[in-house]
């Protein structure tokens, strides 16, 4: 088909009225019906629903012809089985996905702004346009080229949020090499752990990288985690600052040899199920897990979601603030954006550098329309003046957008009421298991014209997703108001395909724990009106007692308590009832001198919010929680810290600030000392 027909398609438009939220209510949404396809045009969004899930093959058959621009059209939509972990979709077809991110739109509008570098100090952005960021893809891709890197090579990016970064990934899609970006935060052994499972043979990263006003190099962890990699070839270095770095003779200056390549080079024609990349879970403990995706499924799902999750319309401004090293950046700073033509911004620092209001300065000075970042962030956040919101002028933003954990009610209402001034959508959206589902599987959006949000809940399932609840036996567990394990019950085109090297460990986690169904790792409630709340992980489930709590629930109750910002809530073993939970808690400034009757008012809070089993053994007050640079919180630690095991923590360079660390074990000792003495 002509490249341009992959722009054909409506965009769906939805606006949140302008009132506020309680946490008891909802708001609904004036959406228009989203049209899909030609074929699809005039159905409403529940007849488009009921046909994904009973009819996938002409639903997403007759989206992928006319969203993608194909080389050599598919001639079989599907072809899966859950139960043997078989997934493929749109075989004999074959595209390459650089040219539906790059080409397609450089051919009817090059100089639309494809990328907004939003880099470490405020009012140094920089724009590039798609006609650049397809020349600079074209002269990676051709510098990779010239130096042995084959179609099917694994070639490993550790590189801060940058244009080059996205180029590298671009031009990896464009010579059919699979890129697996290891975030620029973690340490020489677990970038060595990677390349070693990969087998990659080439590296590309900068010199050094900066974030929240300070320097810190790569080159020199990329040359230590070379050492134990005889497998690679080259090291491609490029320059983030203008600081010399020793160069090897494995290394090699990219934006030199870049210089003198061509800035076309020919796109290779890719078959759909042909690798596109590998990511890795950032596990704690055992073998990394190298979670593949592939071409045309995985970038058709990451678009469709990209524009109907988010209310994305042409000329908007996209602002996701995860790191391109997550599926998240993946997913909704690089292809889902670029596929759609959009402009994706590229946020290089921290929520907090130079001030609180980082983010909100931002959204005023390059206009964003939707806003999507992590809830540990916002919680983060939380704790400062409301005038750091409020002092900037957000008027722009038509979403707010929360992912990669359940957001507690507190954190949703600042969300909402602050940031959005009771205007905006906030929408909860759960990857699940996020590298495994490739995209956003439950969220609010989209719905039926006037359909409720509700505070903190994921609610609907996307295109395609028919999840499931089941029991702990394996029954799957009908009628609404119930709880259980969340799978889903059919593939869908986004899906991982499998784990590099071994699609034995990838049936054993996600198919064998419940036969015939994807197992996210999720628990989940269906509400009355059959809506999910994602109740969180499965593996963060303390039995106290014989009563199985979620520790998610546990602090979605403590995060309510006005001086509150952020708990994390652990399971310690307790030699009568089996476990029970152990609170770290962050407070206000303005509460740190009464900490005994916070946690006297945390006590009955959960007590009255869960049930007085659920009441935490311990409540140990903190300055902060120990994070990555993501924002994951590290409750590996935590865990051992409770358990008076502190003698090995276990890696701990992948914490945004490892100081913390000591911080939580000092205070941990003087409550100890303090608890002794009563």
């Amino acid at each position: 088909m002509p490249l341009l027909n992959s722009l054909c398609f409506v965009v769906l438009i939805s606006r949140c009225h302008a009132r506020s939220l309680s946490s008891s209510s909802s708001s609904s949404i004036g959406a228009a019906q989203p049209v899909l396809s030609s074929h699809l045009a005039g159905k409403t969004y529940s007849d488009l629903y009921e046909l994904s899930v009973k009819d996938p093959e002409t639903f997403w058959g007759s989206i992928a012809k006319e969203r993608l621009a194909w080389t050599k059209p598919f001639d079989q939509v599907t072809d899966c089985d859950l139960s043997s972990g078989k997934i493929n979709w749109f075989l004999g077809g074959q595209l390459n996905v650089s040219v539906n991110c790059l080409d397609v739109h450089v051919a009817k509008d090059p100089d639309r702004v494809a990328l907004i570098w939003e880099k470490d100090e405020p009012g140094t952005e920089e724009r590039i346009t798609y006609r650049e960021l397809l020349e600079m893809t074209c002269r990676l891709a051709n510098t990779l080229k010239s130096y042995g890197v084959q179609r099917g090579e694994r070639v490993a990016i550790y590189m801060p949020v940058s244009p080059m970064a996205v180029a590298a990934m671009m031009a990896c899609a464009r010579i059919g090499a699979v890129h697996t970006v290891v975030f620029a935060g973690f340490s020489s052994e677990a970038l060595a752990g990677r390349i070693q499972d990969a087998q990659c043979k080439f590296v590309i990263t900068c010199n050094q990288g900066v974030r929240g006003g300070r320097i810190f190099d790569l080159k020199s962890t990329v040359d230590k985690a070379v050492k134990s990699c005889p497998s690679i070839r080259h090291v491609f270095v490029a320059k983030r600052t203008n600081n010399s770095v020793p160069m090897g003779k494995l290394d090699i200056s990219l934006e030199e040899v870049m210089a003198g390549q061509s800035s076309v080079c020919a796109p290779e024609p890719m078959d759909s199920e042909e690798m596109l990349f590998m990511l890795y879970t950032s596990g704690s403990t055992g073998k990394p897990k190298g979670i593949v995706h592939t071409q045309a499924g995985y970038l058709l799902y990451a678009s469709l979601t990209h524009q109907y999750v988010f209310d994305y319309t042409p000329g908007d401004v996209f602002g996701c603030v995860a790191d391109i090293g997550w599926i998240t950046g993946h997913s909704y700073v690089v292809y889902g954006p670029l596929c759609n033509g959009a402009t994706s911004v590229l946020f290089e620092s921290t929520p907090v550098y130079p001030n609180p209001g980082r983010y909100w300065e931002t959204v005023q000075r390059l206009r964003i329309n939707q806003f999507y970042g992590a809830p540990t962030a916002i919680r983060l956040l939380l704790k400062y003046e409301e005038n750091w919101v409020k002092k900037y002028d957000r008027s722009s933003l038509k979403t707010l957008a929360s992912v990669g954990e359940p957001i507690n009610h507190e954190a949703w209402e600042w969300f909402h009421n602050v940031v959005g001034d009771g205007r905006y959508c906030q929408l909860l959206h759960l990857f699940l298991s996020e590298y495994q589902t490739g995209g956003v599987c439950i969220a609010p959006l989209p719905a039926e014209p006037g359909a409720e949000i509700r505070p903190a809940m994921a609610m609907r399932p996307f295109f395609g997703i028919q999840p499931a609840l089941l029991g702990e036996k394996g029954q799957i567990i009908t009628g609404n108001d119930v709880s259980g394990a969340l799978c889903i019950s059919q593939p869908w085109p986004g899906m991982a395909r499998t784990i590099f090297g071994d699609h034995q460990r990838f049936m054993d986690a996600y198919f064998k724990p419940y036969q015939g169904q994807y197992f996210t790792g999720d628990g989940a409630y269906r509400t009355e009106d059959g809506y999910y709340q994602i109740t969180g992980r499965m593996d963060d489930v303390i039995n106290i007692s014989g009563h199985r709590l979620g520790t998610a629930e546990i602090e979605d109750a403590l995060d309510e308590h006005p001086d509150v910002p952020e708990t994390a809530v652990i399971g310690i073993p307790h030699e009568i009832k089996g476990e029970v939970p152990f609170a770290f808690v962050v407070l206000k400034e303005s509460a740190s001198e009464n900490q005994q009757a916070v946690v006297e008012e945390l006590r009955h809070l959960v007590a009255t919010k869960i049930a007085k089993y659920a009441v935490p053994d311990n409540f140990l007050v903190v300055k902060r929680l120990p994070k990555t640079r993501s924002g994951k919180i590290m409750r590996r630690i935590l865990r051992k810290v409770a358990m008076q095991d502190t003698s090995n923590l276990g890696d701990v360079s992948t914490l945004d600030d490892p100081s913390v660390v000591s911080e939580i074990i000092e205070a941990h000792k003087h409550y100890r000392s303090h608890a002794a003495k009563k």
